[in-house]
């Protein structure tokens, strides 16, 4: 018990560390992250997690290292998803891109904050629960098939529930205040635009995290892992987004990829009684499902004509 407990604190105080040290150091002053910097700090994060996953491979060993890698890859594939919601927002209010990384930063932390929740009540359920496996399995099934056969990403900000209640609550101004969420106008405080966008991105990532997370348990049981495999995901994909964001659209056939890592998995769930797929196979589809969507869509370009209809930009 202290063991873990010694654990999981330092890993807390790890990534609080690096969470502060981002903001108030590397990103203290506000500007549009270059595609080289952005590059940079997905390298920096991917790295991180390798080494992250070293340790686990020392001190855990061979299966819980597994575990993590292939939870993380899962992971950080299904977030690719996410960089277009943030991408189609972010156009949505107009907001300049020098103050796209503060709103990201701190949509992220509360992004950890909530996914530890649904960690542990999943963590949870699946321990307690047995039979909710097949309920895990059969919505990742139908999610991937659902995700398939998507003809475009839509985004709707005034039909967003949480942002409908919050406007009956509070003031919002139409104009942006530099990086400020809250600005005060006549003797009242009213939200910014930024802190609007702040709050459709952590209620669109509720909706992500009940995707993505089915998805993890299905690898591992260990909260630990399927925390910390999270949560490297979502560390690097601030960097990842400002990295990749203008050339999204060229990777046209990685929707299908991901649709089918969640049906795989959501399979993987359905048949754990009768027999359980090694983790080390469930790794290698991954990688290459990942791996044949990306090249596909390299050797197969989509037309530019339908580029510049699908162009989230548009």
């Amino acid at each position: 018990m202290i063991s873990q407990t010694l654990l999981w604190a330092g890993f807390l105080a790890l990534i609080l560390g690096l969470l502060i040290l981002d903001l108030k150091v590397f990103q203290k002053d506000d500007h549009e992250i270059s595609v080289k910097e952005a590059l940079a700090w997905t390298c920096f994060w991917i790295v991180l997690a390798l080494l992250f996953n070293a340790g686990v491979y020392f001190f855990e060993g061979t299966q819980k290292a597994l575990e993590f890698l292939t939870a993380y890859l899962i992971e950080k594939s299904l977030s690719v998803d996410n960089i277009f919601i943030f991408l189609m927002v972010f156009s949505y209010f107009g907001i300049p891109p020098k103050y796209q990384h503060r709103v990201l930063f701190f949509g992220i932390l509360g992004a950890l904050i909530m996914r530890a929740a649904f960690i542990l009540v999943g963590v949870a359920l699946v321990t307690r629960i047995h039979w909710i496996i097949y309920v895990f399995g059969a919505f990742l099934v139908f999610i991937g098939i659902k995700m398939a056969l998507e003809k475009e990403k839509e985004i709707h900000p005034e039909k967003n529930p949480v942002l409908k209640t919050f406007r009956r609550f509070m003031r919002v101004s139409n104009t942006l205040d530099g990086h400020n969420f809250f600005v005060s106008r006549a003797g009242r405080i009213a939200a910014t635009p930024l802190f609007i966008v702040l709050l459709v991105i952590e209620s669109t990532d509720v909706i992500f995290a009940v995707d993505s997370i089915p998805a993890v348990l299905a690898i591992s049981h260990d909260p630990f892992i399927v925390y910390t495999s999270n949560v490297f995901a979502i560390l690097g994909l601030r960097a990842l987004y400002f990295a990749i964001a203008g050339v999204m659209r060229l990777f046209h056939y990685l929707n299908y990829g991901l649709s089918a890592i969640l049906v795989f998995v959501g399979v993987k769930m359905l048949i754990a009684d009768f027999y359980k797929i090694p983790v080390s196979i469930a790794l290698s589809v991954v990688a290459i499902v990942l791996l044949v969507s990306i090249l596909a869509s390299v050797l197969f370009p989509i037309k530019k004509a339908d580029a510049a209809e699908n162009d989230p930009k548009n």
